[in-house]
């Protein structure tokens, strides 16, 4: 991965970014987030598992009128620069839809090593239609 390549796709997040954030008060508060290593375990020991080309999402009903989110970066997706980036992109993902997501699941996103220099639009096209058919489909079943 080379520098030049973060670099664009840098600029192409920040004016992402920043065209759909004009104007609203969009916040990613820690009462969606998952924290502990005991709640990422809750979720991986009781989940319901869902994949795509750059992600795959862990999720179950967690008895709450909100959604929490998580996210867990391998160290083996690269160096400590590369993984943030990464995880910045995916939180942006979830602070920009999180009200789109139904309540009441613990949700955790495994990024693929594409996600570093993939297109903002096309990871976030991917992650919200995972995580909504995801969640619409364990929501028929009883």
């Amino acid at each position: 991965m080379d520098v030049e390549s973060l670099r664009d796709a840098a600029k192409s997040d920040a004016s992402a970014s920043q065209s759909r954030a004009e104007g609203a008060s969009l916040r990613f508060p820690r009462e969606a987030r998952l924290l502990r290593r005991g709640e990422f375990d809750a979720v991986y020991r009781d989940a319901r598992r869902c994949s795509g080309r750059h992600f795959t999402v862990f999720f179950r009903p967690n008895g709450l009128e909100r959604t929490r989110f998580g996210i867990s970066v391998k160290r083996a997706l690269g160096g400590s620069v590369v993984r943030n980036r990464i995880r910045r992109r995916v939180r942006e993902i979830f602070r920009l839809h999180r009200m789109e997501i139904p309540a009441g699941w613990d949700i955790v996103v495994h990024p693929r090593s594409s996600v570093a220099t993939a297109e903002f639009r096309a990871l976030e096209t991917e992650l919200l239609s995972l995580m909504k058919s995801a969640l619409k489909n364990e929501a028929k079943e009883p």
